[in-house]
């Protein structure tokens, strides 16, 4: 069985062709950074016409990947919940396509329930049932995972996502877009302990929630001070961007571990599986490890590639196949931020 999967929910094209072994045979992902660099964040518009535009192309290359042609395909498989509207319609439109033109079974993927999968790509079945984080642009939430599509949700942000707080700090202190990568270098010439930043809802043992925007604010004030937008004038030393980026990675990393290893033993369920393109940071990856090993909890990361947005995560579509859970074409995309499982 050979099935291809698509992954259009924000802003990466991406497609790959996957078979029943759950073995990669093509993958393809076609990154719009470039394109949004200039805005300092993702213009759902300039996403979805950039979709159009690449769709075909990502497409075309995966299966010259995978060595096959579209009639050697067996199911065709896309993300179409959650995401930006524009961009999952480009890539519903797309499968619906081409599962009524070859005559095969269309297969609807959850966004995060593929993001945890990629720890099953990586490690194998065994990491169910977990406890799964996601940490990513647009989500920061914690889930019981009974199953790869059994999801219940234990916490999530109450405002702005981690991987959003990474960009917005990093547009603060005039870094470039997409902003984690560049906090993540620059920490590392800084010292964490620099500032003191709030650690927002940590000290809290009842819930499993997150919020971020707090420590916007407070890196706002230490940077221009209470009142002030205009950072152009602000004139930092690379010594201070370095602390402040350090600190701030810092207050971010023990949210996330610290409501982690919370989760863990409020359902007793030892073992941990992390994804989303802020599972690729560095210091949250350490971190994690030094937790778990403490508290006994077994930690499943996704690899780096596999943290950002990509399709090979979309393997997730075998497990509903192979249940019999094929979508209708008549199947609808659910835009926003989806929190449910």
């Amino acid at each position: 069985m050979k099935i291809l999967t698509i992954e259009s929910s924000c802003d990466e094209t991406a497609a790959a062709v996957i078979d029943e072994k759950r073995q990669v045979l093509g993958s393809v992902v076609a990154s719009q950074d470039a394109l949004h660099e200039q805005f300092g964040g993702v213009v759902p518009e300039i996403a979805s016409r950039a979709h159009l535009e690449r769709m075909l192309p990502v497409i075309s290359s995966t299966l010259e990947k995978a060595g096959i042609t579209l009639e050697d395909l067996d199911a065709v498989a896309v993300v179409n919940t959650p995401g930006l509207a524009g961009s999952l319609l480009v890539g519903l439109c797309a499968a619906k396509a081409l599962a009524v033109a070859l005559d095969i079974p269309l297969v609807a993927i959850n966004h995060l329930q593929a993001h945890i999968y990629a720890c099953r790509m990586a490690f194998g079945p065994e990491v169910f049932p977990c406890v799964g984080l996601i940490a990513s642009g647009g989500h920061s939430n914690l889930y019981r995972c009974n199953g790869p599509s059994d999801f219940t949700l234990l916490g999530a942000t109450l405002d702005d996502a981690a991987g959003e707080a990474f960009d917005k700090i990093a547009a603060m202190l005039g870094l470039p877009y997409p902003g984690g990568p560049q906090i993540s270098r620059i920490a590392q010439q800084g010292d964490p302990k620099a500032y003191p930043f709030p650690r927002a809802m940590l000290r809290d043992k009842e819930h499993l929630n997150f919020s971020f925007s707090g420590l916007k604010t407070a890196v706002r004030y230490e940077i221009v001070g209470p009142g002030k937008a205009d950072f152009s004038k602000a004139e930092l030393s690379e010594e201070v961007k370095a602390n402040i980026a350090a600190a701030a990675q810092d207050a971010i990393v023990d949210c996330l571990v610290g409501k982690s290893i919370l989760a863990t033993e409020k359902t007793g369920i030892k073992t941990l599986c992390v994804g989303g393109g802020v599972a690729a940071n560095g210091r949250l990856r350490e971190k994690l490890a030094d937790a778990a090993e403490k508290n006994g909890v077994k930690l499943y990361i996704a690899p780096n590639e596999l943290c950002t947005d990509n399709a090979v995560m979309g393997a997730i579509a075998l497990e509903r196949l192979e249940a019999g859970l094929l979508a209708p074409l008549e199947i609808d995309i659910t835009a926003g931020r989806i929190l449910a499982g």
